[in-house]
């Protein structure tokens, strides 16, 4: 996987303008994030909510993508945290922010599993490789969710403010309320909220207040871009567009996916209000939150790197239950199986693995019974606790 990887990102440099002055402009998201940035530094950050003279703006600095429309959805906080880029050309802000933001999630990554092996795990795993290619903000919104939850058991201030952080996304922090107030963790809850309404004052201070207002109206063009396919359902892996990927109406895709994401929340707050473990926790957040909301791309599966490691670390600590294996992989792969599946079929098989992976770990929570690393003798083995178990 890690050298398919390695040969695309070759080929896809040779050939573009980098290498060939003939050849294509390589297009990333983060093209849209430099050129947002532009606009805040020369005091148009509320021009940048405008989809046509943003779009007229950035088609002018590619020729070659004139048939493009680029759309700009993120809250005003996120303007700060790409304000810097700007001040480079366009290639070294791309550089700049992957590699920093993919140390961090790293750096998290490494704060709960150590080991080469691991690493070349994380390496390999697709969904980074996704965030990469498309030049997103996948690592740094994995990152804040990993170092809040990792922080949680022992420095609630901390995880506070990093949840507070992910306000850049709101999208993907909504459960993590709900999850602080089924353990009533309120020192970590107050603090989220004092650091997100912070950072919106200060964003407000320095980009306006109308750039909120104009935010707020952005969404409802959002939400007619994924309705109506210009964003395409083949890279959400959600119940909404695997439905209107099979001809559903729209409103009936969201009554689909309201279910599914009523049925996540309510295994998620199962987890966090039943279970001690905090791997399991985690692993409940992070994959429920990939359910609940529509708008989730491939990119954003680089969450699943996070339950994948929690989930891997407790099978080889206390042993497997059984079909935990064999999801973990089809997680792992998920990221690249859902675009080549979905280059041959209308099918979105996304939501499905995230649902097969939120039910495992609400089973191994669920389970009263440890499953012993130790080998049973015969039909029966007495555990340590006294526990028979019994073995088909």
């Amino acid at each position: 996987m890690l050298g398919t990887f390695l040969m695309f990102s070759v080929g896809f440099v040779w050939y573009s303008n980098l290498v060939d002055p003939k050849g294509y402009s390589i297009y990333t998201d983060l093209f849209v994030f430099w050129g947002a940035s532009h606009f805040a530094l020369s005091e148009q950050a509320l021009d940048a909510y405008n989809i046509s003279a943003f779009s007229n703006a950035l088609r002018g600095m590619l020729p070659d993508r004139q048939a493009l429309s680029f759309g700009w959805f993120y809250p005003p906080t996120f303007f700060l945290v790409i304000l810097p880029l700007a001040l480079l050309p366009y290639f070294h802000a791309y550089l700049v922010f992957m590699l920093v933001t993919l140390g961090c999630f790293v750096a998290v990554f490494r704060r709960i599993v150590r080991g080469w092996e691991s690493l070349l795990c994380l390496a390999a795993f697709s969904g980074l490789w996704f965030n990469l290619f498309r030049g997103q903000n996948g690592y740094l919104t994995a990152a804040l969710a990993g170092a809040a939850l990792i922080s949680m058991e022992r420095r609630s201030i901390l995880a506070g403010v990093f949840i507070g952080l992910l306000s850049i996304k709101p999208h993907l922090a909504v459960l993590f309320p709900l999850a602080l107030i089924a353990i009533g963790a309120w020192r970590t809850f107050f603090t989220a909220v004092i650091v997100a309404l912070v950072f919106m004052l200060v964003s407000a201070a320095v980009l306006g207040l109308g750039t909120f207002t104009a935010w707020l109206q952005s969404i409802g063009q959002a939400r007619v871009w994924i309705e109506t396919g210009i964003v395409p359902w083949s890279a959400m892996p959600t119940i909404f567009s695997f439905l209107r990927l099979l001809g559903v109406p729209a409103m009936l895709a969201y009554a689909g996916h309201f279910l599914v994401a009523t049925g996540a929340i309510t295994a998620m707050w199962k987890v966090w209000k039943h279970s001690t473990s905090w791997p399991l926790r985690g692993a409940a957040l992070t994959t429920a939150t990939l359910l609940v909301s529509p708008y989730l791309f491939d990119y954003d599966l680089v969450w699943l790197g996070l339950p994948i490691t929690w989930l891997t670390k407790l099978g080889l600590e206390d042993g497997w239950l059984r079909g935990e294996r064999e999801v973990l992989v089809a997680a792992w792969m998920l990221p690249l199986l859902l675009v080549l599946i979905a280059k041959v079929a209308p099918l979105q098989i996304g939501p499905w693995v995230l649902l097969a992976l939120l039910w495992m770990i609400l089973r191994r929570a669920s389970d009263d019974v440890i499953v012993p690393p130790w080998e049973p003798v015969g039909a029966v083995q007495l555990c340590p606790c006294g526990t028979l178990l019994e073995y088909p």
